[in-house]
This record gives structure tokens, C-alpha cells and sequence, in this order.
């Protein structure tokens, strides 16, 4: 923790310990372990409102086992979003990712992250890469890319792009408002 009155346990933000959270924070923070397996990096912050952690964190859970995406798809979309809103923690976090969970070279996650352009050998990562880079540059989603994108990936695997697109800017907006570097750990609990 910063000796700065500005700074908590990660970021700005000052996490509750689980013996000290109110029931309704640590219900939140059973509820996020319980569907993850342990509390990572914006679910710390989230905690702040139980409410709205309950509501939000199955969603993240459902990329993690459920997608129509494969996992390099998923760190596709993710470096994109994450390099695009320029958030230091989820590009730190999400570049080793890419790399070891989701099978990328290391250079393709770095350039994703950084906005270059890459390609894909793989017809479904190359669609996947074209639409989410579209939707976050933003641009308009010509016709012949959608229609690739249908045929590729069908409309669930459309929708699975687009709303992680959303998860990962709400990802990037809570990290962003709490300022929370790329080295930040938080408290172990």
C-alpha cells in the first residue's frame, strides 16, 4: 500500500480484508470465488457493490467455460479491448495470458495490444481479429465482413465478441478510474 492517501491496496482503491467486509461484500466475494476460483483483478474493486458484482461476474465465468469462442479467440478480443482503452493492469495481465492460455505468439498478443495490424492463418481467429478490431477502432461493420463473420462464427459466436468487447471496457473503465498499475497485486485473500 502507497503511503499516498490517494492510493489503497490496488490502485486507488482500498480493499475490506474478508474478515472485516460486510455480509452483503462477502457474499459478493463467495459468490465471485466460488464462479472463478479466486477474486481477480476488477472483482476486487467491484466488491464495492455487492449488488452489481453478483449481477456482472457470471458473465466473465461464462468465457471462462461456456463461449462458443475458443480461448485464443477470447485473448484476440481481449488484447484488442484492453490495448484500446490503454489500461496498464489488464494489458500486463491479459499479454501473459494470450500467450500462455491462449496459445498466441508473443508478438501477436504485443501488436494486438498495441493496435498493429496482424493476421491469422486461422479463418476464425482472422474474422474474430477483423470484427472486434472494427468494433474497436470504431468503424462501421461492412456487410462482407458480417457475412464472413455469420458464416464463421454464427450469430452466438457474433454476440460472444461484441459483449466481450463490453466486459472487457468495463474491465478497462473500473481499472482506469482506480488508476491501477500493471504491477498491482492487492491483498492476498
Amino acid at each position: 500500500m502507497s503511503d499516498s492517501p490517494d492510493f489503497g491496496t490496488f490502485g486507488r482503491f482500498t480493499e475490506t480484508p474478508v474478515d472485516a467486509m460486510p455480509s452483503t461484500m462477502k457474499a459478493a466475494y463467495d459468490f465471485t470465488r466460488e464462479l472463478r476460483g479466486l477474486v481477480p483483478g476488477p472483482h476486487k474493486i467491484w466488491l464495492a457493490n455487492p449488488l452489481l458484482s453478483q449481477t456482472i461476474v457470471p458473465t466473465g465465468a461464462y468465457y471462462q467455460t461456456d463461449s462458443t469462442l475458443t480461448k485464443a479467440e477470447i485473448e484476440i478480443v481481449t488484447n484488442l479491448t484492453t490495448g484500446r482503452w490503454a489500461t496498464p493492469y489488464a494489458n500486463y495481465e491479459h499479454e501473459k495470458i494470450g500467450v500462455k492460455q491462449g496459445g498466441l505468439e508473443p508478438e501477436t498478443v504485443q501488436a494486438l495490444i498495441a493496435g498493429r495490424p496482424v493476421s491469422f492463418d486461422d479463418p476464425r481467429q482472422q474474422v474474430v481479429y477483423e470484427l472486434a478490431d472494427t468494433l474497436v477502432t470504431p468503424r462501421f461493420v461492412p456487410l462482407g465482413l458480417f457475412r464472413r463473420a455469420k458464416e464463421l462464427l454464427g450469430d452466438a459466436g457474433i454476440v460472444d465478441v461484441t459483449v466481450l468487447i463490453g466486459w472487457f471496457t468495463a474491465v478497462s473503465m473500473t481499472l482506469a478510474a482506480f488508476d491501477v498499475p500493471a504491477n498491482a497485486e492487492g491483498l492476498d485473500q
